[in-house]
Formats: structure tokens, C-alpha cells, sequence
């Protein structure tokens, strides 16, 4: 069945409670590998109670949520799960995230674009708490062969990053067993822990979350550009790219500019594989 834009655009939003704790940060913060080293003040603020912060790209996994699956449920939307990639992600903060919080999330598709041979998805989620907004996230989802229904072709995403060197280039390391780690946060995609699974879907062996590498990255990002503050990014987005591999490298590059910062990741040991582009943290 074609997608039905206008049906799945007008319809009414949907909403659901969410909820989290010290321990759901803690975890998320290890499974997008911080506390190496373990006593290192610098990644204690991402592990030790006593002193934690929330990274940003936390709002991805807060209360156990998953946006493409809400996304696919949505009114209208009805296409073949296989198809389905994860494209693109945004979160833009309101505030800084809590440690602890009880919160609203209010989802809906706020945009369907037709590129042809593939839609495009772009679900929004607002999540306010007692104290008012906290972040929106869209998430955009990429549909194989769901395209040629006659919307608009939407914009552009691309964001070329400064025509010189990068400012800070800096490798991160995927331990084997992250993924693992990862889904424990929420996304129990077998194609991040089954070999026969992956296999099935065309990869090698089983590959790293999109999401798992998007946190690598700001983290990245906050730890060399932001000198660790994470309440100074206002919003981080991307695309993704291409996969990398648990036991593989992740290769960060930034550029600074007034306010913002550019930023690629590659995988090294496949010559700097895209993994992430057309990536932007806008600052404060």
C-alpha cells in the first residue's frame, strides 16, 4: 500500500509518559563507551552518580522509547520494515536534561517526502516535563522503494563542512562487546547482536547502532571542543551514512565556527568509510 501523506501529517498526535533515572544515564554513557579511563575525572561526570551529567544525545533513548518503530505505526504509514533505514536524527535541547525526570512525549509525522525511489519519514517528538519543554527530536526514516506517490521532494540536508583541515581530529574505539552494552538502552535489534541475523541482512557480521555512534560523536565533541560542558549544546545533527563495526575505530573530525561545529566520523580500518555526515552541533 502507498504511503498517504496527507493522512499520516493530519493525524493526531500521540503520547506516552516516559520516565528515567541516575542508572539509565549511567548505562547509556557506558554504552556509548565512556569511563576509559575509569578514574579519570573528565569521565566521571559521564559514570559516577555523584557527579553526572547527561549528554544531549540521551534524549534518543530516554525512557526506553524507539522513533522508528513509533514512526512506522504511524496512521498513513504502512511499508515494508525491511526497507526501512534510519537516516537521520536531531535533537535540540530546551534545557539541560535531568538526572531524574518524569516527562510527556508528543510524537507525530510532521513531514513525508517523496525522493522517487524512496520517502522519507520525519517523525518530531516534543517531550515537556512539569517545568515545561525539554528537547524535540526528529528522527528521519529512509523507505526503500515506498517513493513515487507524488509529494514534495523536501530539502536538502547536506552540510559541507569548512574547505580546510579539520580544527581537532580524534579516534575513538568501538570495544567488541558495545553493541551488546548498547542495546541495553532500548534498541533490541537482532541485526546489533545475532551473526545469522546480520548475515541474513546483507552485513558481515553484526553492526554498531546508528545512534550508539551519533553519542560517540557528541561526546567527542563535547570533550574536546566544549571542555566537557554538555549544557552548552543547543542541538546535534546528522546523517548517517554508512555502518561501522564493534572492534572497528571510529575517526572524528571537527571544524569550529562561531557557534556551531562541523563534523565527520569515518570508520579507519575501512579507509575512513563515511559512517556519519552532514553532522552540525550547534552551541553556546
Amino acid at each position: 500500500m502507498p504511503i498517504d501523506a496527507a493522512k499520516a501529517i493530519s493525524a493526531e498526535p500521540r503520547s506516552t509518559a516516559l520516565t528515567w533515572g541516575h542508572k539509565d544515564i549511567q548505562l547509556y554513557h557506558l554504552g556509548i563507551g565512556a569511563g576509559i579511563p575509569a578514574t579519570d575525572p573528565e569521565e566521571l561526570r559521564y559514570t559516577l552518580e555523584s557527579r553526572l551529567h547527561v549528554l544531549p544525545s540521551f534524549a534518543t533513548v530516554a525512557g526506553g522509547g524507539m522513533a522508528v518503530a513509533g514512526g512506522m505505526s504511524a496512521p498513513g504509514i504502512d511499508v515494508d520494515l525491511a526497507a526501512v533505514l534510519h537516516g537521520g536524527q536531531t535533537v535540540e535541547l530546551h534545557r539541560p536534561i535531568p538526572v531524574s525526570g518524569e516527562a510527556t512525549q508528543t510524537s507525530k509525522v510532521a513531514a513525508v517526502y517523496d525522493k522517487g525511489k524512496a520517502a522519507v519519514i520525519v517523525l518530531r517528538s516534543d517531550v515537556a516535563d512539569a517545568d515545561g519543554p525539554l528537547w524535540t527530536c526528529d528522527t528521519r526514516i529512509f523507505a526503500r522503494g515506498e517513493g513515487g506517490f507524488g509529494g514534495e521532494r523536501g530539502p536538502s540536508d547536506r552540510v559541507e563542512p569548512p574547505a580546510r583541515e579539520p580544527d581537532h581530529t580524534v579516534e575513538r574505539a568501538i570495544r567488541e562487546d558495545q553493541a551488546l552494552l548498547y542495546r541495553l538502552s532500548g534498541d533490541w535489534n537482532p541485526l546489533h547482536a545475532d551473526p545469522a541475523f546480520a548475515e541474513v541482512a546483507g552485513f558481515e557480521r553484526p553492526i554498531l547502532h546508528g545512534l550508539c555512534s551519533y553519542g560517540m560523536v557528541l561526546k567527542a565533541v563535547v570533550d574536546t571542543v566544549l571542555d566537557g560542558d554538555v549544557a552548552r549544546v543547543r542541538s546535534y545533527t546528522t546523517r548517517f551514512a554508512g555502518v561501522v563495526y564493534p572492534g572497528e575505530t571510529l575517526r572524528v573530525r571537527m571544524w569550529r565556527d562561531e557557534g556551531r561545529v562541523h563534523v565527520t566520523a569515518t570508520a579507519v580500518e575501512r579507509d575512513d568509510a563515511p559512517v556519519l555526515t552532514d553532522t552540525v552541533v550547534d552551541h553556546v
